[in-house]
């Protein structure tokens, strides 16, 4: 167990050298009675995987670390936006769109936060396009250095969650999302739905204007009418 000067206080570190998923060691660690607020990560992933059953292609170099912490179920879910702006302030500095994100609850009242951020290379050949910081910028970018920003920033926003709950995040996200206003479609367990972003509800949810109504979505994927992804849950 390490961690690197400037670390978020109050945080544990835990590295190996590689893991099946950062996620199922977080689920270890919380069967053994571990509860966090724990970051693990591995530069090599035997079994990455994202949502839904979907393989997380995790190829050496890039950034694989979750997060293991105490949240009430009930709010859980509103720490993606949490994990999306810390990824998003993690990589401005380097390109665009290029991590994936995936909450897990473990147990009554624990949560495993896994962020994916593609560093060094991307997949080739999936449903929508991927890039890697290396691709989009040229420039290698230090694994130590982005898990370290990753951290420090996740550690910010989820401050201004416990002080001030999604009231505080919403407006930041918000200004960031693509596709704001616009039409996207939605990938539900059970079918598609083409409609206007809308807004986020007062908990988080995605409000889909559609020709007959006004519709809730508590979990989708989400696509943009050129095939990128606004939501892709990753690990």
């Amino acid at each position: 167990m390490t961690s690197a000067k400037g670390w978020p206080e109050g945080l544990r570190l835990l590295r190996f050298e590689s893991l099946d998923s950062t996620n199922e060691e977080a689920r270890r660690l919380a069967a053994a009675g571990d509860s966090g607020p724990v970051w693990i990560t591995a530069p090599e992933q035997t079994k990455g995987r994202g949502r839904r059953g979907n393989v997380w292609i995790s190829d050496t170099g890039n950034l694989f670390a979750t997060l293991l912490i105490r949240a009430p179920h009930a709010t859980a879910a509103q720490l993606g936006f949490a994990a999306s702006l810390a990824a998003a302030d993690a990589v401005a500095s380097y390109a665009g769109k290029v991590a994936g994100i995936l909450l897990e609850a473990i147990g009554r009242e624990t949560l495993a936060v896994g962020i994916g951020i593609n560093l060094l290379h991307h997949p080739e050949a999936t449903e929508t396009p991927a890039i890697s910081v290396n691709s989009a910028t040229g420039h290698s970018v230090n694994l130590e250095d982005a898990l370290h920003k990753l951290a420090t920033q996740f550690a910010a926003w989820y401050a201004l969650w416990e002080s001030q709950g999604f009231s505080g995040l919403k407006p930041h996200w918000l200004k960031r999302a693509s596709g704001l206003g616009g039409p996207i479609r939605a990938r539900l367990a059970t079918g598609e739905i083409n409609g206007v972003f809308e807004d986020l509800d007062h908990d988080g949810a995605l409000l889909l204007r559609t020709d007959a109504d006004l519709i809730r979505i508590t979990a989708a994927e989400v696509f943009l009418p050129s095939a990128d992804p606004v939501h892709q849950g990753a690990r």
